[in-house]
């Protein structure tokens, strides 16, 4: 990818997490939802998702498009998600396509299939278990954010069927810099190394692809989330795995 990449919610967790392993790889444009607390590397702007005068002029140039912002909360409320969310998603992809962006990469959640989780705890999050989503079931949202992040795979499924969009969904689990969560068997199973996270958005903008929806956790021995089809379609080699830690100590 050697044309500028569009990074938004670049002032949070899984926006450092691309920039800390990916700042010297890609021409960035970044845009804050509030001024920064230091002077970006890169050239910036501060604007609103859901403003599409801000969503062109973020756009304008731009080869790809990795979307991240908009209110993480999982307890957010229905006005909050319906509008940062939903709505400032289609405006990002309508941006996108008006600007002529090849790929759009969509911060997805694992929010999005929540309720899979409610008949199958606690045994779904130990190593044994053989229970694995691929991305192709249909969500089941455990709470409004996780509709809203369902809401908008089913947009980028319609931005690429309609606009010949590339676009890959990315479902990312429990982020955490520099070791796993402790003593927290789901956090284990979805856990998502910093350096994996920067990795596994490398390769969306530089795989070929046309619609994807896939899981982004890195290589646990605990999980039910299967990272295959991140591996097959976009040559996703996590090097992380948090079977490999104890507390904040690694092991192995």
């Amino acid at each position: 990818m050697d044309d500028t990449v569009l990074l938004t919610g670049a002032g949070g967790y899984v926006g450092g997490a691309i920039l800390d392993g990916l700042d010297d790889d890609y021409d960035w444009r970044l845009l804050y939802h509030n001024p920064p607390p230091k002077e970006p590397d890169h050239p910036y702007m501060v604007g609103e998702i859901t403003e599409p005068p801000d969503a062109r002029e973020a756009c304008e140039g731009v080869g790809a498009v990795i979307h991240l912002a908009g209110d993480p909360r999982p307890d957010a409320p229905w006005d909050s998600v319906l509008e940062n969310n939903i709505h400032g998603t289609k405006v990002m992809f309508d941006a996108a396509v008006e600007a002529g962006v090849e790929r759009f990469v969509y911060a997805s959640s694992n929010h999005a299939v929540g309720h899979f989780e409610t008949e199958r705890t606690p045994d779904l999050y130990q190593p044994e278990d053989e229970f694995r989503l691929d991305g192709t079931e249909l969500p089941r949202p455990g709470n409004f954010y996780g509709v809203s992040k369902a809401a908008g795979e089913t947009l980028g499924r319609y931005y690429h069927d309609e606009h010949d969009l590339s676009v890959c969904c990315i479902r990312i689990g429990n982020l955490t810099e520099g070791h796993p969560p402790i003593d927290y068997d789901r956090g284990q199973a979805m856990w998502l190394s910093y350096p994996d996270c920067a990795h596994l958005h490398a390769c969306a903008l530089e795989a070929d692809y046309d619609y994807e929806v896939v899981y982004g956790i890195s290589d646990n021995d605990r999980k039910y989330y299967s990272i295959e089809r991140a591996k097959e379609v976009l040559g996703y080699d996590p090097q992380d795995n948090s079977a490999e830690w104890e507390g904040e100590e690694k092991v192995v």
